[in-house]
């Protein structure tokens, strides 16, 4: 029987336009709790992990594509859009990165099924995130903990709410909520707090250029969610494009059962 880290080794062959994360020990560790049981909240507070980065090449070509457009347009991997006939330059990436993602996760989560995607590019220009969020599953509202898998090309890497953020201080909690709905606490304004909770680490940021491993559903007392939240573009905005797969997960009697776009 092929190993985890056996089947890992081997995708570079594999994939298209990504190359698979070189693991430390210790995100190795992360990496074999996860793969034996994705809710298990105690790994997900380690959550997001960078799996998977794309190639140089890659990611030149999408960000030189992307800077092209003055406006941001957004794509939903729905079944008009795997019905398009000849796909453009950025659909053809998204199918490229859909492939290659599922390929690392059949590996990592072998229970996780596609559930749903979108990506966006061009120049963005909304001068405040939007709050401080979570990704959900609408069509199931009695999801938990869920892989997700994003990654921004370039520009405007995400900023993540780092541990476990049941454990912080009342005050910390506080400004957190100033920054999920953009609104003013005792602690003080949200833009002001945005850059205290990145000066201290509470928020930390997602690295561009890399696919990164996160926690989706509308909400479990079981799972950690990924809380995160889009950087500011600079007056004037930037360009980038980013990408986004959610998984559900099934049973082990029907994990051999694969249903990917």
């Amino acid at each position: 029987m092929t190993s985890l880290r056996e089947a890992w080794a081997a995708l570079p062959f594999k994939l298209k336009i990504l190359e698979p994360a070189r693991f430390s020990e210790d995100q190795w560790l992360l990496v074999e709790r996860l793969h034996a049981a994705f809710n298990d909240r105690e790994a997900q507070s380690h959550l997001p992990i960078p799996i998977g980065r794309f190639r140089k090449a890659a990611s030149r070509e999408i960000y030189e594509h992307a800077k092209r457009f003055d406006d941001v347009s957004t794509e939903y991997m729905n079944e008009s859009w795997l019905l398009k006939g000849a796909p453009d330059t950025m659909a053809n990436y998204a199918r490229l990165y859909n492939d290659d993602v599922d390929e690392l996760m059949a590996v990592l989560v072998p229970s996780a099924r596609y559930r749903k995607g979108h990506y966006a590019y061009g120049k963005f220009t909304v001068p405040q995130p939007h709050g401080l969020h979570t990704d959900h599953s609408a069509e199931d509202p009695d999801a938990a903990g869920e892989p997700i898998c994003i990654a921004r090309i370039e520009t405007l890497g995400t900023h993540y709410v780092a541990g476990d953020y049941k454990a912080h201080d009342p005050k910390t909690q506080s400004m957190l909520k100033a920054l999920r709905y953009w609104i003013t606490v005792p602690e003080g304004e949200p833009e002001a707090i945005f850059e205290e909770l990145l000066k201290r680490g509470t928020l930390k940021t997602i690295p561009v250029n890399h696919v990164m491993l996160m926690v989706a559903g509308n909400g479990s007392e079981n799972s950690q969610i990924t809380q995160h939240i889009a950087a500011r573009p600079p007056a004037g905005g930037l360009h980038s494009a980013f990408f986004q797969r959610q998984y559900k997960l099934y049973s082990s009697q029907t994990s051999s059962k694969r249903q990917l776009l």
